[in-house]
């Protein structure tokens, strides 16, 4: 698993992931990250390390906002992600799937602070935009080259700093600049 992380550029020890290697079947090579609120345990998921599928099984709470925890008080924005490696790369927050729920908006807002969605360069993803918008979140849209599909694929090519940067430089809460860059992305998928 620590290779596993390494490949993704997240410190095995950043973060109180659980393992199981003496597990056999369906439990077997598989990385465990628990999912906390207030400081407890509240579900966790599962990421097989193998070519199963499915690669992910979660259990969760409906409107659960991974990474919350992890917010510090001086921190001025929270990076919004689809995904959980997304989240940890960067220290942001991550949805665990492709919309925001009415819960996960409130609790979001509860940060006071700049909310930026990065949503993943897929279809999927990139129709988060117009909730993100609508809920007064900015969104970012980096020009990261192909095949860099979300924010950990970023930091992996370019480094957790230089993607935070790209990130910060291209958010904006402007309809039209995003509309402009969702077509201009989505004639690239």
């Amino acid at each position: 698993y620590i290779d596993y992380l390494t490949k993704r550029r997240i410190k095995y020890d950043s973060y109180p992931f659980l393992v199981t290697p003496d597990d056999l079947g369906r439990n077997s090579k598989r990385i465990i990250v628990p999912f906390t609120y207030e400081g407890k345990v509240v579900g966790c998921t599962s990421r097989f390390l193998d070519d199963r599928a499915p690669r992910y099984i979660n259990e969760q709470q409906q409107g659960y906002v991974f990474g919350y925890d992890l917010q510090k008080p001086e921190y001025t924005f929270c990076v919004l992600t689809e995904g959980i490696f997304d989240a940890l790369s960067i220290n942001g927050c991550a949805l665990t799937h492709d919309d925001i729920s009415d819960t996960q908006a409130e609790i979001l807002k509860n940060l006071n602070r700049k909310i930026i969605m990065v949503p993943d360069r897929d279809k999927t993803g990139l129709k988060i935009c117009d909730k993100a918008l609508e809920l007064g979140f900015y969104v970012s849209l980096p020009d990261w080259e192909d095949g860099v599909k979300d924010v950990n694929d970023a930091v992996v090519k370019y480094g957790k700093l230089p993607t935070l940067l790209s990130i910060l430089q291209s958010a904006t809460n402007n309809k039209i600049k995003i509309e402009i860059k969702r077509k201009q992305l989505d004639k690239r998928l």
